[in-house]
């Protein structure tokens, strides 16, 4: 990747280089007034890459906008997911109390007996 982005580069300075010294191409208009040659080229080839800068710096800002946008919308989105579930499981919590009271009294049992054997192993140790 590293050779590409060198080998571009050289190109598109040699491009540029030899574009350099064919200044009479360029002509500049400003309010139907033509400017060329050298004077021109230097002028347009400065507004043109002041346009480019102005250009990128307006690219940044609203990318940064638009993550500042996403990422709001992305927090009210997992706000009304979550009250989304919150209310899905208020609506079904009646109908699963059927399957919670097995899983309650297994739980229990389970506890119990992890109480039992670690109060078996503290009494041992001593």
């Amino acid at each position: 990747m590293k050779k590409l982005l060198a080998v571009t580069l050289v190109v598109l300075l040699a491009i540029a280089a030899c574009n350099a010294f064919e200044a009479h191409d360029y002509y500049f208009h400003v309010d139907g007034d033509g400017t060329d040659g050298p004077f021109g080229a230097l002028l347009a080839m400065f507004l043109a890459g002041g346009g480019i800068v102005l250009a990128a710096l307006i690219i940044v800002a609203v990318a940064i906008f638009v993550c500042f946008v996403f990422a709001g919308v992305g927090v009210l989105i997992v706000a009304a997911l979550v009250l989304g579930c919150f209310i899905v499981a208020a609506v079904i919590a009646p109908l699963l109390l059927p399957v919670l009271i097995p899983l309650a009294i297994l739980w229990w049992i389970a506890r119990r007996n992890r109480d039992r054997r670690a109060a078996a192993l503290k009494g041992a140790a001593v």
